[in-house]
């Protein structure tokens, strides 16, 4: 059966609504306020060290903050920003040293109290994708100058949601789309309308013409640029007969404000991403 790709699909059902809409500094800090643990480092020491396990994630409330692989400074982080929140959402080591430029201060969340801010107050999570993105896509930006894109050209594909079912069940309006093998499916620089889930079949996601990841069943994709509303930062393309489950604008922000477990694994899909991304900055 023929269906429409995303640039043919998107005036149908986009129901952006303004860019800053979920993006408030305030909600992290409301979060952090009412759970979290105040900290104070003196300038030159650390919050934590690359390759250290630790399951605590900061919001710098004074001072500045730098964060450090090797001898090189990937960031720089400010009052009002979130850091550390990668080892807390994916559970590994963490990727970089955090070392306050200055004397700093900070508010810091566990694991568990990540939890209860995302249940409680689920803008949270948004705000932390939005976090996610912009150093994605910085990292991209980074990688493509220096050459550097990962290679996934091993037909490993990935699985993110265990609860696609329920996201099926959820989204009955919304049937999924079938994309034959070799069928375009979005385009880099395109506008992007929808995110995928896919509950069958392999997507080959790419660069500049170089997959950088796969996406099997109950894996996900296009989500960058649905929350962002910037241009899309990949192309897809099915690599076999494909169903995928389009989810718009509106279905996802009602999906993360009714189901933390979808938040949460967005958000674990996202940091993924992220940390094999600056994992080749090194």
């Amino acid at each position: 059966m023929y269906r429409r790709t995303e640039s043919e699909m998107e005036d149908l059902d986009f129901t952006g609504a303004a860019r800053d809409e979920i993006y408030d500094p305030a909600i992290a800090q409301t979060c952090f306020e009412a759970l979290g643990k105040p900290e104070s480092v003196e300038e030159g020491k650390s919050f934590f060290e690359h390759n250290q396990t630790s399951d605590r994630m900061y919001l710098l409330v004074e001072g500045q903050v730098r964060l450090i692989r090797g001898t090189k400074t990937l960031d720089i982080i400010k009052p009002g920003e979130i850091f550390g929140e990668i080892a807390v959402i994916t559970g590994h080591p963490r990727t970089a040293s955090a070392v306050a430029k200055i004397a700093s201060r900070a508010l810091s969340l566990d694991a568990k109290q990540f939890e209860q801010a995302i249940q409680g107050t689920p803008e949270f999570a948004l705000m932390l994708m939005g976090i996610l993105i912009k150093r994605l896509r910085l990292s991209v930006a980074i990688l493509d100058r220096t050459g550097n894109l990962p290679d996934r050209s091993a037909k490993d594909a990935s699985s993110v949601f265990d609860l696609l079912g329920e996201l099926t069940a959820g989204l009955k309006q919304r049937p999924p789309q079938t994309f034959p093998a070799r069928r375009a499916i979005m385009k880099e620089g395109d506008k992007g309308g929808f995110m995928y889930v896919v509950v069958k079949g392999n997507v080959a996601v790419s660069i500049k013409s170089k997959v950088v990841e796969r996406a099997g069943p109950g894996g996900v994709f296009g989500e960058m640029a649905l929350v962002d509303q910037s241009p899309r930062a990949a192309s897809a393309v099915a690599e076999s007969d494909t169903e995928l489950l389009p989810v718009n604008r509106y279905d996802f922000l009602s999906l993360v404000t009714t189901k933390p477990a979808f938040a949460v694994s967005l958000l674990r899909s996202l940091a993924e991403r992220l940390r094999r991304m600056t994992a080749r900055q090194a």
